[in-house]
């Protein structure tokens, strides 16, 4: 069978063949160290970091944060096993082998590095503290069976898909695809019998992506919910056909502020009180008979459906898979607090629970296997698609918003329902993801492909690489031979591993900072711990959250918890072996507090080198000052260990200087903040090496002056009013 990205493979189209390259040792010095390719790494990323899921889609099966791009951790071991940079690239751009090699990644994520290592055949290590984490890398490696992924799937779909279907129907029989809810607030200053003011901060509710070429949308009457056709280019009011009100098409909330019919202007979150809001369903988008979409306002038979689901949902409570659990203060979960979601389950109305709930209680009940844990995975990231924090994105384009396009839990005031199963029109549904997230995935496990330089551009290339299709095992199995691969949840202060027994280990560590994966995550474990999708998946735990979690924005806290894992990656490297990482921090504080864990653990830092960050598509990155746009590749040695041929400030300034450059001409962006997290790297890392004198602040003091040197020799300019570097 030939999928769609075989037909793209450009060694089929000419007729080439990759080499096959052989390494089973890291070399005393590395082009990793002194010669990376970044301008060839990071074109590849560059493209890659525009459909990451599906260049890569074996680690895409769901969500997790800051997901790294293989190209660039593809590149890191290549350049590893590599002695210059022309050898970094022929291993990059060919069918390079690892045999023998271990491969460790202790924040392991998404599986990024895990993945990419396993393509070249090396035996990989992967622990996070999150067990979602663990659950995404186990799906990245995990051998598929495609016969048996479909019938657990078919059986599924037997059990519970003619349920879901019957409570997402109209009164004609037709298809809802979505259904469209306002959240409501009384009015404070009110008599209690008043209406309740709908949340609406517009009454236009669908509208193209593109609204100024598409200007015809969808606004619902503030008096009747009738659904009018108005141009949101050049309207300013609608008139509703069939109640004849006239009103602004702006509704009545503006920031924060709500104000009623009778001119009472109020903050939303103090009319609230205590408990999140009530919601009231009042248009719907459903298939009609020739299969086109059409909008339609809620009538009799919605309600009384809904009602149905209502009742279903307290009748069969107890045979349903529902969340559990209460959300805890954080930073990423206190606006849903302050809006009074203080449960999981307050997270979605009784049709989700409902029917997510039967879709779970069908899954939990299949037999152990990879295909279940698969379909587990799956079940999992629908529910970022199938919640109350959704919203419609507009015709045009995926309709579904998911909640975690802020890394934040926000409240949505006009939430969007979606049709949980799906239609093939639908939008993150469990059937439209089983085929663009798992089938997409199985495709590329069972042959891979890479993006590496083909003439002046990457290109995608088949058979470089070895299929993802791994046993999975536990420590004694990885060091008896009888794993390829040994994934867990835990702590990576402490492996249960002996001294030097690893290679390398490659990693992407947290940043110094305020989003807490964990905070985010317990939004799926208060699924998954009633399916419990692998043994030893922690079923009794209330949250994932975790007292050795390396995730703070104090730097202090960051360095004690950093410095405990770099402690026990120093003991499990081989005296030969290296570390490295990629990492970005736009406060010097944090580099601060990297160096002197590092320090501390006995490794030195022998090169910072810059390469393609994963976030091209990041409305947060895009709407920063200065934008970053480059990790630093952080590389580190066992003291004792490390080349010493690069150690004076004026020497890895100019290393940094040329390292930007090769990116600069590959294509890349080089913003300031880049500018700013290479050079103070590559500065501070002088503090690690053995018998350098010069302490943290002198260091800090000289990075901040070369900041300033090297953006000017290369045209790099702040947006910030001033470009001092930030002290913070």
């Amino acid at each position: 069978m030939v999928t769609s990205y075989e037909q793209e493979s450009m060694f089929g189209a000419v007729g080439q063949e990759p080499a096959q390259i052989s390494r089973s040792a890291v070399p005393a010095k590395t082009a990793l160290e002194h010669a990376f390719p970044a301008g060839v790494v990071s074109a590849a990323a560059e493209r890659e970091s525009w459909r990451k899921e599906v260049h890569r889609p074996a680690t895409h099966t769901h969500k997790w944060w800051a997901q790294r791009l293989g190209s660039v951790f593809r590149g890191i071991l290549a350049a590893a096993v590599s002695e210059d940079e022309q050898d970094a690239i022929n291993c990059y751009s060919n069918a390079l082998r690892l045999d023998g090699l271990v491969v460790c990644d202790p924040f392991a994520g998404s599986g990024t590095t895990l993945a990419e290592a396993a393509k070249m055949g090396a035996k990989v290590i992967g622990r996070d503290i999150n067990p979602v984490a663990t659950l995404v890398q186990r799906q990245a490696l995990a051998s598929w069976d495609r016969a048996a992924l479909d019938s657990v799937f078919k059986h599924v779909e037997a059990q519970v898909r003619p349920e879901i279907d019957r409570l997402h129907r109209d009164k004609h029989g037709r298809p809802v695809l979505y259904y469209f809810w306002v959240a409501l607030a009384p009015c404070p200053q009110c008599p209690s019998d008043a209406p309740p003011v709908e949340l609406f901060s517009r009454y236009v509710f669908a509208q193209h992506a593109y609204p100024k070429k598409y200007p015809a949308s969808k606004a619902t009457c503030p008096r009747c919910h009738a659904i009018e056709i108005v141009n949101v280019v050049t309207d300013e009011q609608l008139t509703c056909r069939s109640c004849g009100h006239t009103s602004d098409l702006a509704g009545p909330v503006n920031r924060a502020s709500m104000t009623c019919h009778q001119g009472h202007t109020t903050k939303v979150l103090d009319a609230l009180g205590d408990q999140p809001p009530k919601l009231r369903m009042y248009a719907k988008q459903v298939i009609g008979t020739d299969g086109s979409r059409q909008y339609e306002p809620i009538d009799d038979f919605d309600l009384a459906l809904y009602e149905e689901a209502e009742n279903l949902l307290e009748k069969q409570r107890l045979d349903l898979v529902l969340p559990t659990g209460a959300l805890d203060d954080g930073n990423n979960t206190r606006q849903a607090i302050r809006w009074n979601y203080r449960e999981w389950q307050q997270f979605f109305n009784a049709r989700q629970l409902y029917s997510l709930g039967l879709l779970g209680a069908s899954i939990r009940d299949l037999n152990p296997s990879p295909e279940r844990e698969a379909l587990a995975a799956l079940f999992s990231g629908v529910l970022e698609f199938n919640n109350l924090f959704c919203s419609f994105k507009g015709e045009g384009t995926g309709a579904v918003r998911h909640m975690f396009s802020n890394h934040v839990l926000k409240p949505e005031r006009t939430p969007l329902e979606a049709h949980p199963w799906g239609t093939p029109a639908s939008s993150g549904s469990f059937s439209t993801l089983y085929q663009s997230r798992i089938i997409r995935a199985w495709e590329y496990k069972r042959r891979p492909h890479d993006l590496v330089p083909m003439g002046d551009k990457p290109e995608r290339v088949f058979g470089l690489s070895q299929p993802l299709s791994l046993a999975l095992g536990d420590a004694e199995d990885i060091v008896t031979e009888g794993a390829s691969a040994y994934v867990c949840s835990g702590s990576s202060a402490s492996f249960d591993l002996p001294d030097g027994s690893v290679d390398l280990v490659i990693t992407d560590p947290p940043f110094m900072d305020n989003v807490h994966y964990s905070e985010l995550a317990d939004f799926f474990h208060a699924w998954l711990r009633k399916i419990q999708p692998f043994d030893g998946y922690p079923t009794h735990a209330s949250t994932t959250r975790h007292t050795e979690e390396v995730q703070s924005a104090d730097p202090a806290e960051f360095g004690r918890a950093i410095a405990a894992v770099w402690k026990e990656c120093a003991r499990l490297l081989k005296p030969k072996g290296l570390l490295a990482f990629t990492f970005h921090q736009a406060r010097i504080t944090g580099w601060v507090e990297l160096v002197k864990a590092l320090e501390a653990a006995g490794l030195a830092i022998t090169a910072v080198q810059p390469v393609k960050a994963e976030m091209s598509t990041s409305t947060t990155k895009s709407s920063a000052a200065d934008p970053s746009n480059l990790d630093s590749i952080v590389v580190c040695r066992l003291r004792g260990q490390s080349p010493l041929d690069v150690t004076t400030a004026e020497a890895v300034r100019e290393r940094a200087v040329t390292a930007l450059r090769e990116c600069q001409q590959a294509g890349i962006s080089v913003g300031y903040a880049d500018v700013e997290s290479v050079v103070r790297g590559s500065i501070l890392a002088l503090h690690t090496l053995p018998g350098h004198s010069a302490s943290v602040e002198e260091l800090t003091a000289e990075a901040d002056k070369e900041v300033l040197r090297v953006a000017a020799e290369l045209e790099v300019s702040s947006r910030k009013s001033s470009q001092k570097p930030s002290r913070s």
